[in-house]
Formats: structure tokens, sequence, C-alpha cells
């Protein structure tokens, strides 16, 4: 039977016509449902689920991290990589030019998956709109709305961490005076327990308005060829008239996030336990062959160029095997989300109605 009989084309949700006023979270779901079905499978297009697979990836989202359960101490042979770490944190210690070399690469490496997921967040944006996706040219498209969401979410971040940071280190410049005065430990205690709530508190505000963003303010900028700060006051001032739905869309989106990792997991689970025991077989079968002649496992620098090179690709076909399952949990909540506030703002309705098939136009 063909893919495209198997999911024939659901009766489509009546969202984008003004008269029937703006959607509720829970009407939200359907269309989003049925835009995200035609996206994925009217047709399925092989090429199209490996590009928004490849977008999803660096985005995030719809599988849970348990599924990176793998280490070193599984393999066969003993790589010892805690004492390889503390061999390589000893020598860049020792070198003060290391040192301020593995911090600059480092923030270059968080600053550059940023950027990349940014522009890429309005990539999925375009896709889910249109029904069609090319990375390439998609890219160039997104790149004045995903700087401006770059700049955006860096000096975001990091003024809340430079707060936070700066008030970590008051609390504990008063602390030991306050303990060497003789003041009952108990309040250092409530101090501390204090900070951590106020820096939960801070990092949830931060989860749900990083969300918010993707989900609502993203498809304003592509429909208005706006700048984020524009687009978050248009969205304000509609959540600001209409708090409750809004509030509502927050719990409703975080338990439709919820159950997509859940899926996802009881999906993952058995895939990735047979792949990891396919690559402890063939670790296994490598190193008993060459036992049978005669050889024993050394590592040499050929032997760990090779052991790199498997552990590469194993850990390459873990990130294409996340990526695939959770690529239409990302769909569907993009959608969701665009589904939700095209019903009230009339840009967005616009852009959604011009790509639709010409019988689904309402």
């Amino acid at each position: 039977m063909p893919l495209d009989a198997r999911f024939a084309e659901p009766l489509r949700f009546p969202t984008l016509r003004r008269e029937s006023g703006p959607l509720s979270p829970v009407e939200a779901l359907s269309p989003a449902w049925q835009e995200t079905v035609r996206l994925l499978f009217r047709p399925f297009v092989a090429r199209r689920w490996i590009s928004l697979s490849l977008v999803c990836l660096f985005l995030g989202g719809g599988t849970s991290t348990a599924a990176f359960q793998w280490s070193f101490g599984a393999l066969p042979v003993d790589l010892h990589p805690a004492d390889m770490l503390l061999r390589v944190r000893g020598v860049i210690g020792q070198h003060v030019i290391l040192i301020i070399l593995a911090v600059v690469l480092s923030l270059a490496l968080v600053l550059g998956v940023i950027y990349a997921r940014c522009i890429l967040r309005f990539v999925l944006v375009e896709a889910v709109i249109q029904h069609h996706i090319s990375v390439r040219s998609a890219w160039e498209r997104s790149r004045s709305a995903g700087r401006s969401y770059f700049r955006w979410l860096v000096g975001i971040v990091g003024a809340i961490m430079a707060l936070v940071f700066g008030a970590m280190l008051v609390s504990l410049r008063f602390l030991n005076p306050l303990l060497a005065a003789g003041h009952p430990s108990w309040i250092a205690s409530l101090l501390l327990v204090n900070e951590l709530v106020a820096v939960v508190l801070i990092g949830l505000a931060v989860a749900i308005t990083i969300t918010l963003t993707d989900d609502l303010v993203a498809p304003v900028m592509y429909a208005r060829r706006v700048t984020l700060a524009a687009a978050w006051r248009e969205v304000w001032e509609i959540s600001r008239r209409d708090s409750g739905m809004f509030l509502f869309y927050i719990v409703m989106r975080f338990a439709a996030s919820m159950g997509i990792s859940i899926i996802a997991l009881f999906i993952l689970f058995p895939v990735l336990m047979g792949l990891s025991s396919g690559a402890l077989v063939g670790a296994a079968l490598v190193i008993f062959t060459l036992r049978a002649f005669g050889l024993a496992w050394v590592w040499n620098p050929l032997t760990i160029f090779l052991g790199i090179v498997a552990l590469s690709i194993f850990t390459g076909l873990l990130f294409a095997l996340l990526s695939v399952v959770g690529m239409p949990g990302q769909a569907f909540l993009q959608n969701y989300g665009l589904r939700f506030i095209a019903s009230r703002i009339p840009a967005v309705e616009d852009c959604c109605v011009a790509f639709l098939p010409p019988r689904g136009r309402l």
C-alpha cells in the first residue's frame, strides 16, 4: 500500500477564518496535527525528512537526553577515560596559553551552535508554513531574523548569568562574616536555599521565554519581516489582552512536549539497545579475531585512529537516529505555536493561507 494512502488527508480544521475567532490551545492541536501530517506524509519525501531532521538536530527537543546513556565503560576494553581527562587537564593547567585557547574555543563553539540554532529556527518556521524545505536558500533568507534573535538571546542570557553570578559572589562575601558573628547556621542555610530557589525560578522563566519566542514570536518575525523586539511587543500586547489563554497555552505546550518525549523514548529505547549491542558485538569480534591469529589489541597511533573512526561512526549514527525520531515532534510543536498565533495575528494567518492547497483555502 502506498505511504500516501496510509495517511489519507484528514478533514481540515477551519482555523484560518477570522470569523471563527482566535483558537484556544486545545483547538490548535487539531490543525497542528493535520498540517504536520501534510508536511511529513503528503507526500512522503525522503529528502525532506533528511533536511528537517538535520535542522531539528541543531534545534534540540522532541527527544530526551536519556537516549544518550552509553559510555566507554560498555566497551570490552578499558580506555580509562577518567585518567585520560585528568592527564589532559593537568597538561592544560601547566600552560596558561592552553587555558586561554581552551576557553576561547569553547566560547566560540557555544556561540556558533547558538547562532546556527537561531537561524535554523526560522528555517523550520518556513518549512512548516510552505511545506517545503531547502536548507541552503532558507538559511540565506533567514540570516537577518536569525541575527536579531541571536543578539537578543546572547544578551538576555548573558545578562541573567552575570546577574546571578554577581548575586552569588555578594552573598558568599557576607556569608562568612555572618557565621563568624555567631548568628545561627540556619540563617546561612536559609540564604542559600533562597538563592537556589531564585536560580531555579530564573532558569524556568528563561526557558518559558525562549519557548514562547520559538513558538509564537519567530512566526511573527517571519511573516512581518520585523526585528525580534518589534515582534515581541506585538505578541506581548496580545497576551496582555488574553492572558488566560496564553497561560493555558504554556501549560498545554509543555504537556505536549512531555508526551512527545515519552513517545520518542519508547521508540528509541529498543533501537538504541540494538545499536549499542551491535557496537559491543562488533568490538568484541575484532578483538577475538585478532586473538585467534595470535595478535593482541594494543593502543598505538593506528589503533587509536581506528577507535576514533569507529566511535565517530557510532556517535554519528546516534545523532542521526535521535534527529530522525525527534523531528516529527519538533515539527508538530512548531506547527502548534504557529496555528495558535496565526488565529490572532492577520499577517501570520495570511502567510499560512498563501501556501494552502487550492481546495484547502477557506
